[in-house]
């Protein structure tokens, strides 16, 4: 009994002590996790382009192949299968939604552009310079809706707007000092804060029409950000995504980033380390990059590309624990049209079918804007043909040159080579006055040379037929080119030359300052309507030779 007693007594005090002792800790809590969907220069493409996307042959990875790919309806469709099953998702862009947009979009002022993408659950979106290209009073009524002051409500309904918000942290309206568009927005997941800060690049004024920007200011980029960076902590903020409209130039394929360069390079090196991951565009590129320890992404152009952002917060902290992206080809043997953003479509096309469809001339074959190695191609060529030809008798044009930037896509050779007035917008959407201006030989020197000079890239101009020059890659940037020439007579620094280019280059647009030098200035036609009188004006438009501009080394 004694034993027993003895048993008891040990037991009832291990029982004591277990009850007295702390519960173990409950198991630590799983991360939230975000699913951001990002996009970047669509440029109103509700159809697919007619270029689709260049990508790798997976039979050749040596070669490539042309993926049909990108349009909303089939962008729709994309981002609900990258939402489905992810709970906490948002969907962003990184600017240049709507502007350089196709007929289809432009002719009712983006609205159609701005409904379909709201209609598919775009919720923010950095400004881009395009967002620019009508003024700050017309992007102001894109956001809050109402009826465009001149061409009315042409959808057959009012425009309510764009249901996702736009952000501008560094577009700051002089009169006020106050931004044009809200700076950032706090988004939460499960009770977590996310910071979502919209900027465009510095350089806005100089890439857009001087009055597209008038009043405004736009501040450096990362030190916006990093100057917004502690009002977003000081309301609990630790997880902080950047969209901006500035990018960089890859070297693989558009989930790879063996090199990067490019003023984003330098943009993120600079931000506040606090910032977590950065959606960039403007440059029309793919890529899935770590900059300075931080995720990079941008998702090419026109809707080909649609980048999901898998992001693991911390429940304790709301910092990111982790942050992992791929980009999703917008494929059409994988993704199926989107049904209400088909009917939203085809509802524009009916009213905007007999000016769209409406036939302007033949061409032979494709005129492609894939450069030579001097930076020639055989649409820029046409465009600057045409141009030259709609201002040689009324201003006495001599030589025609245009921006690689205003040349927006290809003539693709079908039906028979029937060229569409809505085909010949997509390559000229801007609508720019023609100006004829009066230069000198050097001044005409200058401007060639300021393709290289303060430009992110080599920036070709596209030349006019009996004008050529050749350039030598060897050389220092400011003195590469060698030697110039109109109609075999070579370019005289003291002589005076008449020389036709489009209004936006005329105001120094693209890095081309030395255009401004230009003296009795006569404005011409648009030229959309150039081309079209252009390619109406022969049976048939064929591609010219890319002999005008030489490259040595």
């Amino acid at each position: 009994m004694k034993t027993c007693a003895s048993r008891s007594a040990i037991l009832f005090a291990s029982l004591l002590l277990a009850a007295c002792a702390a519960p173990p800790p409950p198991p630590p809590q799983a991360p939230v996790e975000l699913r951001i969907l990002a996009l970047n220069d669509f440029h109103g493409n509700l159809l697919p382009s007619a270029e689709g996307i260049k990508v790798r042959d997976p039979q050749d990875p040596t070669k490539k192949i042309t993926v049909r790919s990108g349009g909303a309806a089939w962008l729709a469709s994309t981002v609900k299968e990258l939402r489905a099953g992810h709970p906490n998702n948002v969907f962003v862009a990184a600017g240049d939604l709507m502007g350089a947009s196709p007929l289809l979009s432009a002719l009712f002022n983006d609205e159609p552009t701005i409904e379909a993408l709201g209609g598919m659950g775009l919720a923010l979106s950095s400004v881009g310079n395009h967002e620019f290209d009508r003024g700050a009073d017309e992007l102001l009524r894109r956001q809050h809706g109402g009826c465009h002051p001149v061409t009315g409500c042409q959808g057959g309904h009012t425009f309510a707007g764009a249901k996702y918000q736009y952000l501008a942290a560094s577009t700051v309206v002089e009169a006020t000092g106050k931004t044009l568009l809200p700076a950032y927005e706090i988004r939460r997941f499960e009770g977590i804060p996310v910071g979502f800060i919209g900027l465009t690049l510095k350089g806005t004024p100089g890439i857009v029409n001087p009055s597209g920007v008038a009043g405004l200011r736009f501040d450096d980029e990362a030190e916006t950000v990093n100057r917004l960076v502690p009002e977003l902590r000081a309301q609990g903020v630790e997880a902080i995504v950047v969209l901006i409209h500035e990018g960089g130039f890859p070297t693989g394929g558009y989930n790879e980033c063996p090199a990067l360069s490019g003023a984003i390079v330098d943009i993120v090196k600079k931000l506040d380390k606090a910032v977590d991951l950065v959606v960039s565009g403007h440059t029309h590129q793919g890529y899935n990059c770590r900059i300075d320890g931080r995720l990079v992404t941008s998702a090419d152009k026109y809707g080909n590309l649609v980048t999901a952002i898998d992001v693991k917060l911390d429940r304790k902290t709301g910092d990111v624990i982790s942050a992992q992206a791929e980009n999703v080809l917008v494929d059409h043997e994988r993704f199926q049209p989107d049904p209400d953003t088909t009917q939203l479509i085809a509802g524009y096309e009916k009213l905007s079918a007999p000016l769209v469809h409406r036939v302007v001339g033949h061409i032979s074959e494709t005129f492609t804007r894939e450069p030579d190695a001097a930076g020639a191609t055989t649409m820029g060529q046409l465009i600057a043909d045409a141009q030259l030809a709609a201002t040689r008798r009324a201003a006495k044009a001599q030589i025609a040159l245009t921006n690689i930037g205003g040349v927006r896509s290809e003539l693709s050779f079908h039906d028979s080579g029937a060229v569409s007035y809505g085909e010949a917008f997509t390559v000229q959407p801007f609508y720019n006055n023609l100006i004829t201006l009066t230069l000198t030989g050097a001044q005409l020197r200058q401007v060639l040379e300021q393709q290289w000079l303060n430009q992110p890239k080599f920036r070709p101009l596209q030349v006019s037929q009996g004008f050529s020059y050749q350039w030598d890659a060897n050389r220092p940037v400011g003195q590469r080119i060698t030697a110039a020439s109109l109609d075999g007579q070579p370019l005289r620094d003291d002589t005076s030359y008449r020389v036709t280019v489009s209004a936006f280059l005329a105001s120094g647009g693209d890095g081309f300052p030395g255009f401004t030098a230009g003296t009795v200035a006569l404005t011409g036609m648009m030229d959309i309507d150039a081309l079209e009188q252009f390619l109406s004006s022969q049976p048939l438009t064929k591609p010219s030779a890319r002999d005008r501009v030489m490259r040595i080394n």
